[in-house]
């Protein structure tokens, strides 16, 4: 991963600060703690930027998360149905078991790609 540092890319799949990709947005990083999945800093401790731009700020990370979700439903159905050769049926079950599982991942990875298209990678971002 250290080859991405200062892409957009790294701050999505860490879920780092958009701004100086020093420090985690969020509380838990585990994101299978699901009554702290969504829990953020309210602000960097390296380079103070502010997570929630304003109220509401990451309602806009439910559009994303709708994209993402059909993304892995798609994979899965290719996955499921023209490489394993499962039936509808089975491929169907198997869409349904990924996004089950995989929904604190695509919640938190719809909420770093909404940040990052509002911020930008900094390298002299640092703590005032």
């Amino acid at each position: 991963m250290g080859l991405l540092k200062g892409t957009k890319i790294y701050s999505i799949l860490t879920g780092t600060c958009p701004v100086c990709q020093e420090e985690s947005m969020y509380i838990e990083n585990n994101p299978y703690k699901i009554n702290k999945v969504l829990k953020m800093h309210e602000r960097c401790s390296n380079c103070n930027t502010k997570y929630k731009i304003e109220p509401s700020f990451f309602y806009g990370a439910m559009y994303v998360s709708y994209a993402v979700g059909v993304a892995f439903s798609v994979a899965t159905f290719i996955i499921a149905y023209v490489l394993l050769k499962a039936t509808i049926l089975g491929s169907f079950f198997a869409i349904v078991a990924t996004l089950i599982v995989l929904m604190p991942v695509i919640m938190r990875l719809s909420r770093n790609i909404w940040i990052n298209l509002f911020f930008s990678y900094r390298r002299s971002a640092k703590s005032n």
